[in-house]
């Protein structure tokens, strides 16, 4: 289950020297190792000129869906819309781009730097149901501090 007060691993990776993309890739590690329905964890970064979201750092299994336009599937509807969009069963989803059979639910976080979208936060559970508030709320605010890197 999310623990919103013990972030301070999060504080303290944001603090480090290491570069944005190792920031990024740490944040996905811990994520994956703290909450135990969090089963894949990865940023995909915008590309506004193109309109194309790039698969950056995660953790999981790889997938194929290196590049995802705008638009297309849950990750392209966030780069869309600029709001969070809580899957609690990919199977009814119409617009779902399956990266693993094993993916029951599905959240997507937009990343927003002064009101611009800049990348997204995405997480896969092979559980469905597996997402509530309280992981929304923790992830928002993760998100509007992982912001500053960009």
């Amino acid at each position: 289950m999310v623990n919103s007060k013990d972030i301070k691993w999060f504080g303290d990776i944001l603090k480090s020297g290491r570069s944005r993309d190792e920031k990024l890739q740490q944040i996905c590690d811990e994520l994956v190792e703290r909450v135990s329905y969090y089963n894949w964890v990865g940023f995909y970064l915008a590309d506004d000129e193109d309109e194309i979201l790039q698969l950056g750092p995660y953790r999981g299994a790889p997938t194929e869906h290196v590049r995802i336009g705008f638009g297309q599937g849950v990750c392209g509807q966030a780069a869309l819309t600029h709001k969070t969009l809580l899957v609690q069963d990919v199977s009814h989803e119409s617009n779902y781009l399956a990266c693993s059979l094993d993916v029951k639910s599905e959240v997507v976080v937009p990343i927003l730097k002064n009101g611009r979208f800049v990348a997204e936060l995405d997480i896969d559970s092979h559980t469905k149901n597996a997402f509530n508030e309280e992981d929304r709320l923790f992830l928002e605010r993760l998100c509007a501090g992982i912001a500053r890197l960009f």
